[in-house]
């Protein structure tokens, strides 16, 4: 989150709030298990597909895809998608919960719909295309 320009009080809160939200998402990664999937391009990205395969995760969502080559993480079972392909993909299984999602985001940020895939739009820009067809605002 440095990276992203986030101060360290602001990045203190969100992980204050992800750990809240989401608890399921923390994995405890044992040294020996990210020694065994050694076999990625980037080393230091090896914590990630060892957290995937300890939480049974079916995919890594991550805009370096080219870290995470198919062919190391097939005998695994896990995909590597981009944001954009996620979020594509899980409109396609629900696009109303999606939308809805959409909508109760914009209106917590007291925003309309549109704002949100515009902003949305720089990260994720064909899933932003493809909600915006659905864009009543």
């Amino acid at each position: 989150m440095e990276k992203q320009g986030y101060s360290k009080e602001q990045r203190e809160r969100r992980l204050v709030v992800m750990r809240e939200f989401f608890p399921e998402a923390l994995v405890d990664v044992p040294e020996e298990i990210i020694k065994a999937v050694s076999t990625l391009p980037d080393l230091k990205d090896c914590h990630v597909l060892a957290a995937a395969i300890l939480s049974n995760a079916n995919a890594i969502v991550t805009q370096n895809t080219k870290h995470f080559p198919q062919k190391c993480l097939e005998k695994y079972g896990i995909l590597c998608q981009s944001a954009d392909d996620f979020l594509i993909h899980q409109y396609h299984l629900g696009p109303g919960q999606i939308l809805g999602k959409l909508d109760e985001q914009a209106a917590n940020n007291k925003e309309e719909r549109s704002c949100l895939v515009a902003n949305l739009a720089k990260a994720v820009p064909k899933f932003a295309e493809l909600v915006a067809s659905d864009n009543p605002g």
